[in-house]
């Protein structure tokens, strides 16, 4: 183990209360290929280093295996609850059932609360963990506002019960953030979306920031392990992009490292995912030292090719056309557009 980051070289973001957190966390979706027993010793090794945020979920199948790391770094009484923040997220079969899948993840994870509890996809669409990618429900429907209400309902609740101390949502465009956000009683603290120098999404970051909304980028580095369903021809990758690469020869690291930098500094929250202690280490540290010039920023920010990786495919309905309609203009309620 490194010698551990000082907490006062990580940046922060502001949330919309006011409350600062931590520019990097953990993630924990183990990509199919790691089991959760590995991911909850990296969980244990990035917070005795340094991390601070770790960003769960009840679908990646592992919060009882950290629940029981978090225990151990309790009882070691080197930190405290409240040194951490600690999110989730509730999955499309249990849209109608939030409390019973929030408290689930609560029991799991040892926790009395959550610090932020997201919508995980906007569809109440379920398809197995691990399935196939051209799998697909036969029960899955379009967005609709009236349903995903329901469920940030719900959401809301578990703040008035503190169960969580704030909400989010994950996996939006635009139009649905447009439909949605005017009848939210609490506004959601953060936003969860695919971020990586090949797919910048810069008109959704820049609302969702206009908005004080917290960006959280997923995929920081391409996902280069993500799992086989999740690839297509065409794709990517990050790390070998030009300005990518040539600031990782300017800077003597890793094209990773350059990733992470770039997000930092652009303000979003990247939640990379290592079970690999040099790695986990090296992508923390990234963010304390060496920061890119505005000349390697902007190179960076040229190279966005809209090529987005997590294309969610197994979420579609009868009738689409294909993934893209997950993430097109058109927003249905009650199969009416509305957008």
């Amino acid at each position: 183990m490194g010698k551990k980051i000082e907490q006062q070289l990580i940046p922060r973001r502001r949330l919309y209360s006011g409350e600062e957190i931590p520019c990097m966390g953990l993630g924990t979706f183990g990509s199919d290929k790691y089991g959760a027993q590995a991911v909850s010793e990296a969980v244990y090794g990035a917070i005795k280093y340094g991390y601070r945020l770790i960003d769960c979920a009840s679908v990646y199948q592992n919060e009882k295996e950290i629940g029981k790391v978090l225990k151990q770094i309790f009882e070691e009484k080197e930190m405290k609850r409240q040194d951490l923040f600690i999110t989730s997220k509730v999955w499309n079969d249990m849209h109608g059932r939030v409390l019973e899948s929030c408290q689930k993840s609560l029991e799991d994870l040892g926790l009395e609360y959550l610090d932020l509890y997201f919508i995980h996809w906007p569809f109440p669409n379920y398809h197995a963990p691990g399935c196939s990618g051209d799998s697909r429900n036969p029960d899955s429907k379009p967005f609709s506002i009236e349903e995903f209400m329901k469920t940030w309902r719900q959401c809301e609740e578990l703040v008035d019960k503190g169960l969580v101390r704030y909400i989010g949502m994950s996996n939006m465009t635009i139009p649905k953030l447009e439909a949605v956000l005017p009848l939210c009683r609490i506004k959601p603290a953060a936003l969860e979306m695919e971020l990586h120098p090949s797919f910048q999404q810069p008109e959704l970051f820049a609302y969702a920031v206009q908005h004080g909304i917290q960006p959280i980028g997923f995929c920081p580095l391409g996902s280069p392990s993500r799992p086989e369903r999740d690839r297509t021809q065409g794709d990517v990758a990050d790390m070998q992009l030009p300005a990518v690469a040539a600031a990782a020869r300017a800077h003597q690291v890793h094209p990773a490292v350059i990733c992470l930098k770039w997000a930092v500094q652009r303000g979003q929250i990247p939640i990379p995912f290592s079970v690999k202690e040099p790695q986990y280490i090296s992508n923390l540290k990234s963010v304390t030292e060496d920061p890119l010039t505005e000349e390697e920023m902007e190179a960076i920010r040229l190279e966005d090719k809209n090529c987005r990786l997590v294309k969610g495919q197994v979420f579609l309905w009868e009738g689409a056309k294909g993934w893209e309609d997950l993430w097109d203009e058109q927003t249905e309620n009650n199969g009416k557009a509305d957008i």
